[in-house]
C-alpha cells in the first residue's frame, strides 16, 4: 500500500529507500523479469513512491518515461503524446504536476544522492562533491524566477554577453565510472538563484549543510571554481574545499609563536609572501608528479606553500598549489585548498576532474532539453529545470549499475574506436529497453517479430 500523502516534514524523510526496495502502482509499476535492465530502471524509478501522492506519482512515471523517450523539443505537451498516448489523463494534469503538485524536488534530491553515495562513491574517503552555476535560457518576461544574467557560454574576455533565464546554482556528486576516463557529475541538489535574494555563497552553503545532514557520518571534499573561492572563509560543515587562486593573491606566512610575555592581541598572519607568479618564477620549490587530468596520467611540475589568504579566510592556513606544464605549452595554475592533507598532485587532479558538472550542464540541455519545457507560473519552471538535471543523474546511476565496466557500445563503421561511452549512449541504452517495453514484448526471444523489432527500436532509440 503506498502513502496517500508526500512527507511534510525532515523527520518523514529519514527513512530514505534503498536499492533493494521496490514501490509502485501495480499499473505503472509493473513487474517482469528481474535480471532484466528494464526492470532495474523500474525498481529506481519506483522508490520515489514515497514522494508523491499516490496519483501524482502515477503522473509522474509516465511523464519522466516520455521525457526519456520524446525525440524533439521537450515541452511538456510534446513530452505527454508519449507519455500517455491514450489520453488517460487530462494533458492539464501533467501541467500541474510540475506547476503546483503537492511534492518537493528535495525529497528527489535527498533519494537520488543516498542511491548515487551508497553504489557509486568510495566509502572509504571523502564523498567528492562539485559546485557550480549555470544558465537556464527562457524567453518572455512572465517566467517565475527569470532574470537577465551573463551567459557564460557565449561570454569571452573580450565581450560580456546577458540572456534571460533561469540561474541555477548546482551541486553534484562526482563519480568515477567502473570503464575509467572522466569522471561523471551526478546533479544531487539545486538552488535558484533570484536577484535580490540570497546569494550564490548562502545558497552553496546552505546546500552544503543539506547534503551533511543526509551523511552525519561522512566528510566531504567540495570542488569549485574561483568565483566560489571565498566558501572558504566559511564555516561548511564537514567539508573541505578546493578552489582555484587568484593570481593577485595577497597571501601571508603562518603568524609567529607567542613570545613569553608578550603583550596586545595574538597575531593572525605573518609577513607578506611574494604573489603566485612571483612564486613560481624562483628555480627551487619545485617537484615533478604524474597527476590525473580527467582520467590521463600527465607529468606537471608542482610547488605547494602553506599560507594565511587573510581577506579570504583569516581563520585558517591553507596550501597553495601552482603547478606547471613541463613543456611550456599552457601557463601555469593556481590552485589552494583548506584540506592541508592533500598532496599537490591531489589538489591539481581534484580541480582538473570539476569538468564533470560543466559536461552535466551541456548534456542535460542538449539530450534532456532542460530549457525546453513551457512552464511559467509557481514552482513549474525552478522544478522542470531540476527534473532535467535529476534525469540526467538517474539515467547514469541506472546505466552504470546494470552495465558494470564492460558497458556495449554502439559500433558504426566510420566510429570503431570509442572505448567508453558517453551520456549520449547511456541515454540510448534507456530508450531502447523503454521501446522494446512498449512494442512485440510477448515476442519469444529470435522470433521474426523480435529480430525486426530490436532494429526498429534501435532506430527509434539514437532518434535525436
Amino acid at each position: 500500500m503506498h502513502p496517500t500523502t508526500r512527507p511534510t516534514s525532515p523527520s518523514s524523510l529519514a527513512a530514505t529507500p534503498t536499492l533493494t526496495d521496490v514501490a509502485g502502482p501495480p499499473d505503472a509499476y509493473a513487474e517482469r523479469d528481474a535480471d532484466t535492465d528494464l526492470d532495474a530502471w523500474r525498481k529506481l524509478i519506483g522508490l520515489y513512491a514515497t514522494a508523491f501522492t499516490r496519483p501524482s506519482f502515477r503522473n509522474f512515471v509516465k511523464l519522466i518515461n516520455g521525457w526519456a523517450l520524446y525525440p524533439g523539443r521537450r515541452t511538456v505537451t510534446n513530452m505527454i503524446t508519449l507519455a500517455d498516448p491514450e489520453g488517460n489523463r487530462a494533458h492539464d494534469a501533467y501541467h500541474r504536476l510540475i506547476r503546483s503538485g503537492k511534492w518537493e524536488m528535495a525529497s528527489l534530491w535527498r533519494i537520488l544522492a543516498t542511491l548515487a553515495v551508497e553504489r557509486l562513491a568510495d566509502a572509504s574517503g571523502p564523498i567528492p562533491l562539485d559546485l557550480d552555476d549555470t544558465l537556464y535560457g527562457k524567453a518572455g518576461s512572465k517566467v517565475e524566477g527569470a532574470g537577465i544574467f551573463r551567459d557564460p557560454v557565449r561570454s569571452t574576455v573580450h565581450r560580456t554577453v546577458y540572456a534571460r533565464g533561469l540561474n541555477l546554482v548546482v551541486l553534484t556528486l562526482r563519480v568515477q565510472p567502473p570503464w575509467g576516463g572522466e569522471p561523471i557529475g551526478l546533479p544531487i541538489n539545486l538552488r535558484l538563484y533570484r536577484k535580490g535574494g540570497k546569494s550564490h555563497l548562502e545558497l552553496a552553503e546552505e546546500m552544503i549543510e543539506e547534503v551533511a545532514g543526509w551523511f552525519p557520518e561522512r566528510q566531504m571534499r567540495l570542488c569549485a571554481d574561483g568565483a566560489y573561492a571565498s566558501l572558504a572563509g566559511r564555516e561548511l560543515l564537514r567539508t573541505r574545499f578546493v578552489s582555484r587562486l587568484r593570481g593577485d593573491a595577497a597571501l601571508y606566512l603562518p603568524a609567529p609563536a607567542r613570545q613569553a610575555g608578550q603583550r596586545g592581541r595574538p597575531r593572525k598572519k605573518g609577513e607578506r609572501l611574494p604573489t603566485p607568479p612571483e612564486c613560481a618564477s624562483g628555480e627551487e620549490g619545485w617537484e615533478q608528479a604524474e597527476v590525473d587530468l580527467r582520467g590521463r596520467q600527465e607529468k606537471r611540475l608542482l610547488m605547494a606553500v602553506q599560507a594565511v589568504w587573510y581577506q579570504v579566510c583569516p581563520d585558517r592556513e591553507v596550501s597553495m598549489v601552482i603547478a606547471r606544464d613541463p613543456t611550456g605549452k599552457q601557463r601555469d595554475d593556481y590552485f589552494f585548498t583548506t584540506d592541508l592533507e592533500m598532496t599537490p598532485a591531489e589538489v591539481v587532479s581534484c580541480y582538473a576532474g570539476r569538468w564533470s558538472i560543466e559536461d552535466t550542464f551541456r548534456n542535460a540541455k542538449q539530450y534532456l532539453g532542460g530549457r525546453e519545457p513551457q512552464c511559467w507560473r509557481e514552482k513549474g519552471p525552478e522544478r522542470a529545470a531540476g527534473l532535467s538535471l535529476w534525469l540526467y543523474g538517474m539515467v547514469w546511476l541506472w546505466y552504470v549499475t546494470t552495465q558494470g565496466d564492460t558497458p556495449q557500445l554502439p559500433r558504426s563503421p566510420w566510429y570503431q574506436s570509442k572505448s567508453r561511452p558517453s551520456f549520449w549512449d547511456a541515454l540510448t541504452a534507456l530508450r531502447e529497453q523503454l521501446w522494446r517495453s512498449r512494442h512485440f514484448f510477448e515476442c519469444g526471444d529470435g522470433s521474426e517479430p523480435a529480430k525486426r523489432f530490436d532494429t526498429l527500436s534501435a532506430t527509434l532509440a539514437r532518434a535525436a
